[in-house]
């Protein structure tokens, strides 16, 4: 089943209408502030030179190395679509569980998916997917672990569109040093860390043989104008950057804590978003909803239930009313 967070259709249809609070994703609730835009990025067709400018600040962003090809895409999504075309139908294998579009729009081109549960069931797969940090148990591989199994698969997928809080693990500045024969292609996501999804930008990386495909697949604007503006902006601002990032790490143990003193446990996640064992999610999520707050459950779990972190302080105090036990009648 293809389903995701943000489904607040769903949600209203079955509670009602009212404010809600999304939680369901994991995106930023504190957003980066978006920038002035200049006329002729909504005016305009895109021009190389603005779409290269985008690459070189994605590039230096990720610790791309010199010789590493990047296509900016609409989202990481995008990304997750072509990966499919890169390479004739066979058996693919997914570390799991995890974001379902991996082996949706794999299976939807013709290929045999398998989800395994640890890296070791990986090898051999003429086609390999892991999600580091993992979506929705936050789950981390050290690069050389991952670039050790990327000897024994044909071509390994990294989708590290939550790993903008933890640049240490990114496989992108092993790109450039990768064995002969080794392939990998690093998927980025840019509206995850920096709270615009609607702008729809993400990035595909890894060498020319496998980047030059997916571009051209995509053509000549994959990316609109505001998309361009915005990366280059958000992606050179690392004083934002860093101090973002102390802001999600307290976050997360804020978030940690309201959880514990519900009776939930940790099963793990990021700074972007915490996953629970409630012991029971639907009446988790049921209980959640009566207060028009949004999560996200798995049809894989009875129990777990994954919620983004709030931002404005009067959206942590919603969450904070609704997880505090009810009044004692005595």
């Amino acid at each position: 089943m293809r389903d995701h967070g943000g489904d607040l259709d769903r949600a209203m249809a079955r509670y009602g209408g009212g404010d809600w609070l999304d939680l369901s994703t994991g995106i930023n609730a504190r957003p980066y502030p978006f920038p002035d835009l200049p006329a002729r990025a909504w005016t305009a067709l895109p021009t190389g030179a603005e779409i290269s400018a985008l690459v070189v600040t994605a590039c230096a962003n990720y610790g791309a190395g010199e010789g590493v090809d990047c296509v900016p895409l609409a989202g990481a999504q995008a990304a997750i679509q072509l990966v499919p075309r890169l390479a004739q139908p066979d058996e693919a294998r997914v570390l799991g569980p995890t974001y379902n579009e991996h082996a949706g729009s794999l299976e939807a081109q013709g290929w045999r998916v398998t989800q395994v549960a640890d890296i070791a069931g990986l090898k051999g797969a003429p086609l390999a997917v892991v999600v580091n940090p993992n979506n929705p148990d936050g789950r981390f591989w050290p690069p050389e672990e991952l670039i050790e199994l990327a000897r024994h698969v044909g071509l390994l997928v990294v989708d590290e569109s939550f790993a903008d809080p933890v640049p240490e693990y990114s496989m992108v500045r092993y790109l450039d040093r990768l064995p002969e024969g080794v392939r990998v292609v690093v998927l980025r996501s840019f509206g995850k860390f920096y709270g615009l999804a609607g702008v729809r930008l993400g990035f595909a990386l890894g060498e020319t043989a496998l980047i030059a495909p997916m571009r051209q697949m995509a053509g000549p604007w994959a990316v609109s104008g505001p998309a361009i503006a915005a990366g280059c902006k958000a992606l050179a601002d690392r004083t934002w950057q860093g101090a973002m990032i102390g802001q999600l790490a307290r976050d997360a143990v804020r978030m940690d804590a309201l959880a514990e003193a519900a009776g939930w446990s940790l099963v793990g996640g990021t700074v972007l978003f915490r996953t629970y064992d409630t012991g029971d999610a639907v009446a988790a999520q049921d209980r959640l909803a009566e207060a028009r707050i949004w999560t996200r459950r798995f049809p894989y779990s009875d129990g777990w239930l994954r919620l983004g972190l709030p931002g404005p302080e009067a959206d942590w105090s919603r969450v904070e009313a609704a997880l505090a036990p009810p009044p004692s009648r005595f």
